[in-house]
């Protein structure tokens, strides 16, 4: 069934548009997607013409419809389509064989998320960006992707067509606002209505009043005023009330904002569009308020969605470590709710309390009671946690009078997922960017404790902490966070003073949750404060995506001394030169930034010779040999023990792992290559090679001076070189399957003789539009041989791996 295999992809796309489409304009082209169905027009609309589906096309059927989708997203997210563009109804893909289709709001916040790299190309299904996608979204299309065959369920595709795409009107008709297109409409809104309106942003914004606020008021209004009452910004008729409230006299009072053009822009831009949207659309979209709050906003305030998965979750594990009964025994304050979906699942309003930066938020959660979510209206407050005072006015009466008696503040739970961000950034560390400006230190607690907790007062979530702990001793602290609290060198200071039992602790990925960059582990953590101890190490329980359990994480913390610290000992200024080790940071979460190179690209490096080359490499193999994954992303690196000095086997293994790993970048473009690793007459070149260094020192025949503590403090130069010619079989192997690329390579025309393996494989796989090296080339025979090495380099990091925990690089 379906269509001739053999059609190229441009007939495809002619064949669905007529057998499926015909109703439909088939002819609209927006950017580099390939399939566009558009609502009909006959050229009179004023406006937008209205997108139903955006689709990724193939030829014949071997594709995975699972990447196509991937494929779309990525191409709609590099050209930022969905802000130039209305979105469709729905996203979609297909080939010569099925078609399926997803509805567009479900993949709209991967459009949003912090520091994702979209200049990927969408066609390269080996990026990891491509993969981070498909791993987003892998669980969205399991769940609701429809999928047909064509052909076979012909009649049901076309019934589905005929239900959901919904054919307008070709004379003058308004675009409804729905949850697939309504942050397009917002950022259209931003740059036509919000530059109208009489109001200092700036000044606003410092003081929690967001352009987002003023948005929705517009939005969810009929006439000119706003219906939905609960928001914190109301539109009436020419101007807008701000934070109306009951004042002291019993009167409604509020601040006002007019337009400065007369509301001209302001009807104009309305006129377009049809609100107030769907009754079924309003919730969301107050909800997903975080959607349109500015990035520097989302990071400092924490405007983020806990998926609610977790949040069940999280409330199992306080069940399992305070009792079956814990939410009638236990008051809970979540003291950064956002619009309060922490609570969500929490049945006893009467021991709850949210508070949360924005009143905003608050007129969110207040509005949702209505709906039934069980909170007490007096109970949910605007409050900030890290400068406000606790005998304020603003904290109810009752919550008051728990905080400040020692035997009930026993049984309160600061239950909360905290703001997560940093005063620095990856460029700060580097040196080529700057401090976030107030991110974590306009607050009285940064003040109050930036002297006893070190550098972890730069996390935001960490002054929540300490606040905790100091201000209401005695609290259980059921929270949220990355494992930098329990494994960063930067929270060295703050475990010091943080003396609490760790009770329990689960991980996710760091994927599941909203506009999250990175893959790491986000724990719940549960810590009792009542029992002063010094965190040394857990068993924690680790979930993947889905929520089904993976397996068990021991997470443990030396404090005493990392990599870096054995590593640095061994800098050298004696020798000549070969090449620089560019260093950063002591976790896996680095891992990428751990290379060799032939000139220093970065301030974090040293300088490789003769006599620090074998530690380089173990420096090196030791970072790069275990897999980076999400799980170990925090895990830290440590200063080993001494059993390593002695095993001659575990360094050869380490050397000639790093001749011949990606992240040796040595080149003979930037200088002399001195990391060779063979003869000439082993390669066949056709010419002598500058350096012979590599080859030499892999021979024993370059004496190593008195290398401070490089081995053990017996053991003569002479023997160490020795030992360098009993390789292990792994390492036999490698260097086998090293010497036929090689080999190969000198077969070339117009080659570098001098080559590193890093040329040779530039020389094969040649560079992108982008300027970087191609995943693959076309040279079956250099795939092969490329393959056999990566092969037997896995095999080689297996046995390096085992020593690196017996040696305690890794606990």
């Amino acid at each position: 069934m379906g269509y001739d295999k053999t059609l190229r992809e441009g007939e495809i796309k002619g064949k669905v548009a007529k057998d499926y489409f015909s109703d439909f304009d088939w002819t609209k082209e927006i950017g580099d997607i390939d399939f566009c169905i558009a609502v009909p027009t006959d050229g009179k609309e004023l406006f937008e013409q209205e997108s139903l589906l955006w689709a990724e096309s193939k030829r014949g059927n071997k594709f995975d419809i699972y990447e196509s989708f991937v494929q779309l997203i990525l191409t709609i997210g590099k050209a930022r389509t969905f802000e130039k563009h209305l979105p469709p109804a729905f996203i979609g893909a297909f080939d010569a064989e099925k078609i399926g289709f997803l509805p567009y709001y479900r993949i709209v916040d991967i459009f949003y998320q912090n520091d994702f790299n979209w200049n990927v190309t969408p066609s390269d299904h080996t990026t990891k960006e491509f993969n981070q996608v498909l791993t987003m979204v892998k669980d969205i299309l399991d769940k609701e992707t429809l999928i047909f065959e064509i052909g076979r369920e012909d009649k049901d595709l076309r019934q589905f067509i005929k239900r959901n795409f919904v054919v307008g009107k070709s004379d003058l008709s308004k675009i409804w606002v729905t949850r697939n297109n309504f942050t397009f409409v917002y950022n259209k809104w931003l740059k036509d209505v919000k530059p109208t309106i009489n109001l200092k942003w700036d000044i606003a914004k410092n003081n929690g009043i967001l352009d987002a606020d003023f948005f929705l008021a517009d939005l969810l209004s009929e006439h000119n005023t706003t219906i939905k009452e609960n928001l914190y910004v109301l539109l009436r008729n020419n101007k807008y009330e701000i934070g109306r409230h009951i004042n002291k006299m019993g009167l409604f009072s509020s601040d006002e904002a007019f337009f400065n053009d007369k509301q001209k822009a302001h009807t104009r831009f309305w006129n377009k569009y049809s609100r107030p949207p769907k009754r079924d659309c309003w919730d969301y979209m107050v909800q997903r308020r975080d959607l349109l709050v500015p990035q520097d906003v989302r990071e400092r305030k924490g405007t983020f969605f806990t998926p609610k998965i977790w949040v069940e979750k999280s409330q199992q594990y306080l069940a399992d470590v305070l009792g079956e009964n814990w939410q009638d025994e236990y008051y809970i304050w979540d003291c950064c709710a956002g619009t309060g979906n922490m609570e969500v699942g929490l049945q006893n309003e009467y021991n709850v309390w949210a508070s949360t930066l924005d009143q905003a938020d608050v007129d969110v959660m207040k509005d949702q009671i209505k709906s039934g979510f069980h909170l007490l209206e007096n109970h949910v407050f605007q409050f900030d946690f890290l400068n406000d005072d606790f005998d304020s006015e603003k904290i109810p009466e009752d919550l008051k009078r728990v905080i400040s008696d020692p035997e009930q503040r026993k049984k309160l739970v600061i239950y909360i997922n905290p703001p997560y961000a940093e005063g620095t950034t990856a460029t700060t560390v580097t040196g080529t960017g700057s401090n976030k400006a107030g991110v974590a230190t306009s607050h009285k607690t940064y003040e109050r404790y930036k002297n006893i907790i070190g550098k972890a007062t730069n996390e935001v979530y960490a002054q929540f902490f300490i606040r905790v702990y100091k201000e209401l001793p005695s609290a259980m602290l059921a929270e949220f966070s990355t494992l930098k609290i329990l494994q960063s060198a930067s929270f060295t200071e703050f475990r010091k003073t943080f003396l609490a039992k760790l009770e329990k602790l689960f991980l996710v990925p760091s994927k599941t949750f909203d506009n999250v960059s990175g893959n790491f582990p986000i724990g719940f953590f549960i810590w009792n404060t009542m029992v002063k101890e010094k965190f040394n190490g857990i068993i924690a329980e680790a979930y993947n995506a889905k929520g089904s359990f993976q397996g068990y994480k021991e997470v443990q913390v030396d404090d005493s001394k990392y990599i870096s610290g054995w590593y640095s000992q061994y800098y050298d200024r004696s020798g000549s030169e070969v090449g620089i080790m560019n260093t950063r940071g002591n976790d896996f979460q680095n891992q990428k930034y751990i290379r060799i190179t032939s000139m220093n690209n970065h301030n974090h490096t040293n300088i490789i010779t003769a006599n620090n080359l074998v530690v380089s490499c173990i420096y090196l193999s030791v970072r790069q040999c275990i897999k980076h994954e999400w799980l170990n992303d925090r895990d830290q690196f440590f200063y080993p023990n001494d059993g390593w000095k002695t095993d001659a086997e575990f360094q050869i293994n380490c050397l000639i792992y790093t001749l011949f790993h990606g992240q040796n970048k040595i080149t003979a473009t930037q200088g002399v290559n001195h990391w060779i690793p063979f003869a000439e007459w082993e390669v066949n070149a056709k010419e002598r090679f500058e350096s012979h260094f590599m080859s030499d020192f892999l021979a024993g025949k370059i004496k190593v001076e008195k290398p401070k503590d490089l081995f053990s403090g017996d053991a003569s130069v002479e023997t160490q070189c020795i030992a360098f010619l009993q390789f292990t079989n792994e390492a036999k192997a490698v260097l086998d399957a090293g010497r036929e690329l090689w080999r190969y390579y000198h077969e070339q025309p117009n080659i570098i003789v001098n080559a590193s393996l890093y040329d040779i494989r530039e020389y094969f796989k040649g560079r992108n539009d982008k300027g970087r090296v191609n995943s693959r080339c076309d040279d079956e025979k250099y795939n092969e041989l490329n393959d056999w090495l990566s092969e037997c380099l896995d095999n080689l990091a297996e046995k390096i791996a085992e020593k690196v925990f017996k040696y305690g690089f890794l606990k």
